[in-house]
Formats: C-alpha cells, structure tokens, sequence
C-alpha cells in the first residue's frame, strides 16, 4: 500500500479509503490511485487484514474425503449460508488420512479463520476433547462428539439402517445379509444396529453378517466373490453400508452366468452419491441430508463465533430411504 501510495502522489489513508471506503475518495483520485494498483499489480492481503481488524471473513471446512459426493453436498450447504453472510470457505481435504487431518487442522488454526468446521474420520482425534485448533471456535459435521466437548452435526444412522432392511422386508425379502467395516466405526456398527432391529420384528427373517475392511467398491466385490463361492449361504438381499460397496456387488453379481438382481438377490447401499443412480443397476441408497447437514453446522458454528460461552448441543437430522433398480427392479423408473 505504501508502494502504492508513492506511485499515485497520496497519502497511505487515501489508498486506504479507495479500497474500503471509495465514497471519502475524489473521483479523479480514486482512478489514479487504481490506475496504480493496476500497474504494480498490488493484491490485498486479506488475512493480514484480518488479523489487524482482529477479525476474520473466513471459516475453514475439513472434509473427510471430496471423493465422497456427500461431503461436497454438505460443502455447498457450508457456502450457501456463510455466503448470505458475507464469509468465504476455505475447504481442504483430507482425503482418509488421519496425519493429513489433523495437518489441516493445524494450518487452519494457524491461518486464523473466525471457524472451523470439522467432518472427521472415526477416529480417537474425533472422539477427543480437545481438538488441535485451540482457541478456534470449532463444530463437528456429521460426527458427534461424544462428551459434548464441541457443538455438531449428525443424522440418525441406527433410523437409516432400519429404513434399508424395512424396505426389503417389504418387498418379499426373507434371507438378510448386512456388510461393511470395520465395524469399529460407529456409523456401521449403528446401520446394523437399525437392520437387526427391523429383522426382528419380522417372523422367520434372518439377518448375517459380513465384515469388510473398507467401504469402497473393491470390498464389495470382494463380497460378492464369497456370495458366489458358498451356495450354503442363499441370502435373498443384501444391505450394503455404503453405495460403493453396493456398486462392488452389483458388478461382480451381475458377471455372474444366470444371476441377476435384484431378481435373485435385492441390494441397498447408504449415502445416495451422485454416481449410485448412474450405475449400470442403479442403486437403491438411504439418503444423508448433506446440504442441510451443511447449513445446520454453519448455523451452529456461526451461533459459536457470535456467542462463544453458548452451551454445545448436537443437531440430529433423519436419512430418507430412495429406491431404485436394485431392489425395485423393472418397477423402478428413472425421474
């Protein structure tokens, strides 16, 4: 801004003014002051800014994995509300790396934001009391904290796991498989917690078990392998925890000689990513409210950053079951 001020003939307030408040400045000022922003090619360091107002027009957003279409819903439900707010998102990603979480928690907290807001991997930093963001007003998005050490976001995953076996019961389906893992993290073991409680009210349905290691669709072909392989286990559907797991199935299922679903066998999947209903066999999902998950926790960071001695609480919102071809099969018609 000095450079600037010399250039121009002004004084330092006069850029200052051309910059944040233009109506102070002359005319005929304010456009050579401009003309020599152009010519030295002067950007604003707004973080500098910040930090000398003492107040920042930032939040950061760590994502767990943008490979994950509902995390980049639960972003655009962030940006909608910061934005009507005049905040900017910084999103960064940690793309299933627990080292790589918490180097993005540093370097937001480092960069001074007003916020952050974190969906976490399940992991013992998730579950901590104390986050590495310090005095960085912070709320979880789709994880709740379970001693209430942060304010936070999360959907009803037991109701989401009872909504996918409900609706095959209602189908006809008799013979239940439930798969995905580890079941160590608290959104799978509580999807099957919800799939064993709608089994039961069901006389002579039965429920098994897969475990997996992960939730892509390698492991759900690598699911489908073993389906193949024991005919002892005759399951009539299957609830996959994931859609990408439930992709896994339909394509190794759907190479199989004379096997066909959800003719001999229905499928669900869990989080409707934009890409489960593009599939060959689209997939019957349980749907997370991303986009609303998104506007609850910036609400709730906002409410934080406004009134820092408010008591945290956690915001539950429901999953919404859609069907589609590979459970419905030829009854399903594409919108």
């Amino acid at each position: 801004m000095a450079d600037v001020a010399a250039h121009a003939g002004v004084a330092l307030g006069t850029v200052s003014n051309t910059l944040n408040n233009p109506e102070k400045v002359r005319e005929a000022t304010r456009r050579r002051v401009l003309a020599s922003i152009a010519e030295l090619g002067f950007v604003r360091n707004d973080a500098a800014r910040s930090l000398a107002a003492g107040v920042s027009t930032s939040v950061g957003l760590v994502l767990a994995d943008l490979g994950n279409s509902f995390f980049v819903d639960i972003a655009r439900g962030v940006e909608d509300v910061m934005r009507r707010r005049g905040m900017d998102v910084l999103i960064v990603n940690s793309d299933i790396e627990p080292t790589r979480e918490v180097h993005n928690l540093e370097l937001l907290d480092r960069s001074r934001v007003a916020g952050i807001i974190f969906a976490p991997l399940d992991t013992a930093l998730a579950r901590s009391s104390v986050l590495p963001t310090r005095s960085t007003p912070t709320v979880l998005v789709n994880f709740e904290s379970p001693a209430l050490a942060y304010s936070g976001v999360t959907v009803d995953e037991r109701h989401g796991g009872r909504l996918a076996a409900e609706h095959l019961l209602a189908l006809g389906r008799r013979r239940l498989l439930f798969t995905g893992g580890p079941l160590f993290l608290s959104a799978v073991s509580s999807r099957l917690d919800g799939a064993r409680e709608a089994v039961t009210k069901v006389p002579g349905a039965t429920l098994d078990v897969i475990e997996t290691r992960g939730l892509n669709i390698r492991h759900g072909r690598e699911v489908a392998k073993r389906l193949l392989s024991d005919e002892s286990q005759a399951f009539d559907a299957v609830i996959a925890a994931s859609d990408l797991l439930a992709i896994g199935l339909v394509q190794l299922l759907g190479e199989a000689p004379g096997f066909s679903v959800p003719e001999d066998i229905a499928v669900t999947g869990y989080d409707n990513n934009h890409f489960a209903s593009e599939s060959a066999v689209p997939i019957s999902t349980v749907a997370q409210p991303g986009e609303e998950m998104g506007h609850a926790a910036a609400d709730l960071l906002l409410e934080r950053i406004e009134n820092p001695t408010i008591r945290n609480r956690t915001v539950t919102l429901e999953p919404r079951l859609i069907p589609r071809t590979s459970s419905l099969g030829a009854a399903w018609r594409r919108d």
